[in-house]
């Protein structure tokens, strides 16, 4: 039998408000969530009670949680580690709550405009020690390639990959664009270790622009992601300025959310991507 294709969202994009997200994945025909915030609150913050009401809350919409949206990794390597570990497991025990098999994470910000190999023992290590914390979980950690960070081009992500075979990848074609990095070639070389992908297409100039429409190749890598038995997909907009943008982006970085198309409010920038998204998987499977 055929896998059925799963098309989520982080649908805090639409709205910061669980009970609205759940409005606007109806309203798309979503299969659900990768949380991220919640009623303001991270998905890593939640606590029992808070994780246990929003698991009724989908639930009684037939809605899923797919992921765990996370920041988890998304610090400098000076940061306080073992209070992030810490983070992480409650960020477990919230998955559990929410049932959530996948968790992202990320491999730590480097020093800016510093050569990020130098730092590569520190990296694994660290990424080892929060792969440690989440063995015996049923929580697999998803590592995303994310501007900034040590596993931001192609060549350090499969680096990790390769040597943490307990750890899934995220494919995000427009930060692998925002990078500089070709999506088609990153993908060749990815595509045995990527567990789901993360919707989002960009511009050379970095502005974020809905599914087809930038140098993502998303209409050669979606076919050979659904090819090889792939089947989730993450719709991540990025088509306009959302509550809790600025905490998804590193201290003095600029974002290119929102400046290429227009739109009047969040839930049409939402309702945007995911057209253009389920536009674009008719046409590769026509």
């Amino acid at each position: 039998m055929e896998q059925k294709i799963l098309i989520n969202a982080f649908a805090d994009e639409a709205s910061s408000i669980i009970d609205n997200q759940i409005i606007a994945m109806k309203r798309n025909n979503l299969n659900g969530l990768e949380i991220r915030n919640a009623d303001g609150i991270s998905c890593v913050a939640l606590n029992a009670a808070e994780a246990k009401e929003i698991r009724r809350k989908l639930d009684d919409a037939g809605l899923q949680v797919w992921s765990m949206g996370s920041p988890i990794g998304k610090i400098t390597l000076e940061d306080d580690f073992e209070k992030h570990l810490d983070v992480l497991r409650n960020g477990l025990e919230v998955a559990n709550i929410l049932g959530a098999k996948n968790l992202r994470m990320f491999s730590f910000f480097m020093p800016k405009d510093q050569d990020p190999a130098p730092f590569k023992n520190q990296v694994h290590d660290k990424v080892g020690r929060m792969l440690d914390v989440a063995e015996g979980s049923g929580v697999l950690m998803c590592h995303e390639n994310e501007k900034g960070i040590y596993g931001d081009m192609a060549n350090r992500c499969l680096e990790l990959l390769q040597a943490f075979p307990q750890m899934g990848g995220i494919f995000d074609p427009a930060n692998f664009v925002q990078c500089g990095q070709d999506t088609w070639e990153a993908w060749q070389m990815l595509k045995p270790y990527i567990k789901y992908m993360h919707i989002k297409d960009a511009l050379a100039d970095s502005k974020v622009v809905p599914a087809g429409h930038g140098l993502g190749n998303l209409h050669k890598i979606v076919p050979e992601y659904l090819a090889q038995g792939g089947y989730a997909f993450t719709l991540e907009p990025h088509l306009t300025v959302f509550d809790g943008l600025g905490s998804l982006e590193r201290e003095g970085q600029t974002s290119e959310v929102g400046t290429e198309f227009v739109y009047s409010n969040n839930d049409a920038a939402f309702d945007v991507a995911c057209k253009a998204f389920q536009k674009l998987l008719e046409e590769v499977k026509a």
